[in-house]
């Protein structure tokens, strides 16, 4: 597969990130810093999104360096709502979105990379413009706007209740 040291550590720890985002997403909807698997997630892709800017099959920054940049950016900023503003219910929404967009952006270079290896020696995909890794993306695109509307809908659930159990917390006192 022609991976560097540095290839193979950035895909383990990239690797690993995505199965606990995914454990994330099925247990609790969406990814928690609350929860063991989002901190992994967290930790994991930030690591992940560093050590891409390390590789290059070409040489000189390209345009996964840009997506690793802004996969920084964005778990940062929802790392910073869900520090910085806990009882704020309408920054969850934005930390929600954060965190599944930057998932979302992470399977961009991931499904480009794996199907244009894999299988070794006869790749499914020829290059980054080949209609197997647009159709992928597609379908990946659809999940994410599927899984944003789903978020979208138990935050404004969440939202509703909390005000009714802050008041009834308020009686008992």
């Amino acid at each position: 597969m022609g991976l560097s040291n540095l290839g193979i550590f950035h895909t383990i720890i990239g690797v690993i990130a995505i199965i606990s985002a995914i454990a994330s997403f099925l247990k609790f909807g969406k990814i928690s810093l609350q929860h063991i698997t989002g901190k992994i997630y967290f930790y994991f892709t930030l690591i992940t999104s560093l050590t891409a800017l390390g590789l290059s099959k070409h040489g000189g920054f390209n345009p996964g360096h840009v997506f690793a940049l802004f996969i920084v950016v964005l778990i940062l900023i929802a790392y910073f709502l869900y520090a910085k503003k806990p009882g704020n219910n309408k920054a969850r929404y934005w930390e929600n979105f954060l965190f599944s967009f930057s998932f979302f952006l992470s399977w961009v270079p991931t499904i480009n990379e794996t199907l244009t290896r894999v299988p070794i020696g006869h790749p499914i995909a020829k290059g980054p413009t080949d209609p197997s890794i647009t159709k992928t993306l597609l379908a990946f695109l659809v999940l994410f706007v599927i899984g944003s509307v789903y978020q979208f809908r138990q935050q404004t659930r969440i939202n509703k209740k909390a005000p009714t159990q802050l008041s009834k917390a308020t009686e008992r006192s």
